[in-house]
């Protein structure tokens, strides 16, 4: 049997302060199994525990709160203590629909070198469907790469390939 003929199962989670939007991204596309951080993030213990086994993690903020965007070096801190070295890490900037009460400029988000170490970084609006699925279908492709490549990292106590009907990527 070829790596062609195995589904697949991947850990994608989305991390960032409670109110950003990531429960709205989920509920927009669902095509994946994304886990959601859903406002646990006062429960640090309960959070630290979505980091183990994840293949890729979306470190979402919103573009209208300032405060969310000067957090984000402590999610990366997190990231770098509880998650694996070969996690994918993408950013998200969300709410582009309420552009008007933007707080974050696209240029400051690009000029961090701290985020630099994301593999990708867009702005979404779940309200207006605008790059939702965009994030997730890039995850699952580099993932999918990688796993037939044999060069994805399995964190998790069950192989990668897994027989079964998870849904088409």
């Amino acid at each position: 049997m070829s790596m062609e003929d195995y589904d697949f199962l991947f850990k994608i989670v989305l991390i960032g302060n409670a109110g950003v939007g990531k429960t709205c991204l989920v509920r927009r596309f669902t095509q994946l199994q994304i886990w959601d951080t859903a406002g646990q993030e006062r429960f640090c213990s309960i959070t630290r525990s979505y980091y183990r086994s994840t293949n890729a993690l979306i470190l979402t903020y919103d573009i209208t709160c300032e405060e969310s965007f000067r957090c984000l070096p402590e999610w990366l801190r997190e990231i770098e203590q509880y998650a694996s070295h070969e996690v994918i890490t993408g950013l998200v900037g969300s709410k582009i629909d309420l552009a008007e009460r933007r707080g974050v400029s696209q240029q400051r988000q690009r000029n961090s070198q701290r985020l630099r170490m994301c593999m990708y970084s867009l702005e979404t609006s779940a309200k207006k469907s605008d790059n939702v699925e965009k994030p997730f279908l890039d995850l699952a492709c580099q993932l999918l790469s990688e796993a037939r490549q044999n060069t994805l990292v399995n964190h998790g106590s069950s192989p990668l390939p897994r027989e079964g009907k998870a849904p088409a990527i």
